[in-house]
């Protein structure tokens, strides 16, 4: 589709999620759709926000109109958790390493935002690692894939350093400054790898002060005295403080855990789970206690992390899956599995709300499927609107053999689609 192709990049158009990227274009109707509460509506978006909503075959526009009958139409999932700079890297050739050109972290970062932008994805946040021998070649990389995307979706950078306490982390202190001024919007890292765990959240929290930027830090999350600290450090602080996987914490005894939760929520802190798997630096194969953490208060979101490298080489980076693993092996219902990968994900980055309603941005998924839970299941076929218009389509067919009825054995087998929905051949 043309519309989906990587634009170049332009250091000289705004950046800001709300600038018009195009001239103003005919107003796109979404025709009968429907919503998870079970309505068929008809929806009318103009530029990037949603102009009206009405009952099926109610709405008209002299432009373009989309016939949704058969799908549900959802808020746009969001991507909290990314490793940019890192993904793709289990699909080199040869041998070696793969290559850390600046070139090649672009070429990758773009292709994993694409391919996590057909799952639903219209905003992402990538952890991207700066200092040892790269410097900031890997974040130069992934902010030259973000103007490459714009349009598509909304990429964000996390400057990730390795050190930042001692005489070794004094040059790491001085790159994430510096990383912030070339254009990362979060600061994080990894206390954990740290020699002074508590300095090193302190660095990196005294950067995001002297900025106003957010916070997003990987932790393990199983060392309760050092969640503690994190807390009465990062409470209060705004834009806010992330932190993630934290899958340590499902190790811990529940009144350790439970103590650590409820610190956690009155710091005001968001927890990033990672159902698919780990990411880059993690050995936890094991998800954060979500059901635990949700009942304490904490504000709880879903990401993909790592996405084909060697932390994880099958990762899919789709936060379907992530929303059917929460529900399937956490017991969450589906649409409070739904809203950690769309309403909550998108609250962890900043975002507005997403609602279908007129005056909501216009960033939405539509899925095959008359339920959620159906959805979530076999979510195949996807309509991927950003900003008002479609940016991704995936459209999968499935076809079984042909095979001669026979009068004796009963009713036909049943074929895809049903005759009320008006859907066609794709699943």
């Amino acid at each position: 589709m043309p519309d989906s192709r990587p634009r170049r990049p332009d250091d000289n158009a705004p950046d800001s999620a709300d600038a018009a990227t195009t001239d103003p274009a005919p107003a796109l109707v979404l025709s009968g759709a429907r919503l998870a509460d079970g309505r068929a509506v008809d929806v009318r978006l103009g530029g990037s926000r949603i102009e009206a909503v009405g009952t099926a075959g109610s709405l008209t526009s002299r432009g373009p109109r989309i016939d949704l009958r058969g799908y549900l139409l959802l808020p746009a999932p969001a991507e909290p958790h990314a490793h940019g700079d890192t993904a793709l890297t289990a699909d080199a050739d040869g041998p070696g390493p793969a290559s850390h050109r600046s070139e090649d972290i672009q070429r990758r970062a773009t292709e994993a935002a694409l391919l996590q932008l057909g799952h639903g994805a219209t905003a992402l946040r990538a952890h991207v690692r700066i200092g040892d021998v790269q410097g900031l070649a890997a974040l130069e990389a992934v902010l030259q894939a973000r103007r490459a995307l714009r349009g598509l979706a909304d990429l964000t950078a996390v400057a990730v350093p390795r050190l930042l306490t001692g005489v070794a982390g004094a040059e790491g202190l001085a790159l994430l400054r510096d990383a912030v001024k070339m254009g990362a919007a979060v600061v994080g890292g990894c206390p954990d790898l740290d020699p002074d765990p508590t300095g090193y959240t302190a660095a990196v929290l005294e950067v995001a002060a002297e900025h106003g930027c957010p916070v997003d830090l990987h932790t393990d999350g199983d060392d309760p005295a050092r969640l503690a600290r994190l807390a009465a450090m990062a409470g209060g602080l705004r834009p806010g403080v992330a932190l993630g996987p934290c899958a340590g914490l499902a190790h811990l005894p529940l009144e350790t855990a439970g103590r650590a939760a409820d610190q956690l929520a009155a710091a005001g802190i968001t927890v990033v789970c990672l159902p698919q798997g780990g990411c880059t630096g993690s050995e936890r194969r094991t998800t954060a206690p979500v059901r635990l953490l949700r009942s304490a208060g904490v504000r709880v979101a879903a990401g993909s992390g790592a996405l084909r490298d060697t932390a994880n080489p099958v990762g899919r980076g789709d936060p379907l899956e992530a929303a059917y693993l929460l529900a399937s092996q956490h017991g969450l219902r589906p649409e409070h599995a739904y809203a950690m990968v769309s309403t909550t994900a998108r609250a962890a980055l900043g975002l507005p709300d997403v609602r279908v309603e007129a005056g909501f941005p216009a960033e939405l998924l539509a899925v095959r499927g008359e339920r959620l839970s159906a959805a979530l299941s076999l979510a195949y076929s996807r309509i991927v609107i950003h900003r008002g218009r479609v940016v991704a389509r995936t459209s999968a067919v499935r076809e079984y053999c042909d095979s001669e009825p026979d009068p004796a054995a009963g009713p036909d087998l049943p074929r895809q689609g049903r005759p009320d929905s008006g859907g066609g051949p794709g699943s």
